[in-house]
């Protein structure tokens, strides 16, 4: 699912918080899209919230579709469904980031559970990160769809405890608002 990238890409800009200066804002279409990132002890835990103007089936085609989400987030290399049943997928994923002549990769294979429509939790079960976990949830709110995410990341690098959590809020709020261009950008081509 896509937001199972984007755990995956927040617990690599984990690790690029520690070559990454502080750098350009997100932009400003993404400003409305709440993120917190705190670290607790080794882990980062993160936690979104945004609204889409499109139904909870346009966000979770986006949100899921593995295969082509190379396509729409920046950081990702590949992405391939490995398997697949009505409720389960098992994908694996790799991508990274970069900050000067500095390159952090990543390289998992998750289990992604589906509860159409409503709910994506996702675990990572090999790679190399030590831990990525996370559930997004869609919610109808009139004519748009809410999204919250939450997951809970361990880098296999240390995380600053001060700039480290900005940096992941900026990655993340980046990433998401990529999601939401998407899901607006099939909305509006589905429509002509």
């Amino acid at each position: 699912m896509l937001i199972q990238l984007t755990r995956l890409l927040t617990a690599l800009s984990l690790t690029s918080a520690l070559v990454a200066p502080v750098h350009a804002q997100s932009s400003e279409a993404g400003k409305d899209i709440e993120v917190s990132a705190k670290k607790v002890a080794d882990m980062v835990v993160i936690d979104v919230s945004f609204t889409v103007e499109a139904t909870t089936k346009e966000a979770w085609d986006v949100l899921v579709d593995y295969d082509h989400m190379p396509d729409f987030l920046h950081n990702l290399k590949s992405s391939k469904i490995l398997s697949k049943s009505p409720t389960q997928l098992r994908v694996a994923q790799k991508g990274g980031v970069s900050h000067g002549p500095i390159s952090l990769t990543f390289d998992v294979v998750r289990d992604v559970q589906l509860n159409p429509y409503s709910e994506i939790i996702s675990h990572v079960i090999s790679g190399n990160l030590k831990k990525v976990d996370g559930t997004t949830r869609l919610a109808a709110a009139g004519l748009s769809t809410k999204i919250t995410f939450h997951s809970e990341s361990i880098s296999n690098v240390w995380v600053p405890p001060g700039i480290g959590p900005a940096l992941i809020e900026s990655e993340t709020r980046d990433q998401f608002n990529d999601m939401r261009t998407e899901i607006l950008r099939r909305k509006n081509a589905a429509v002509k």
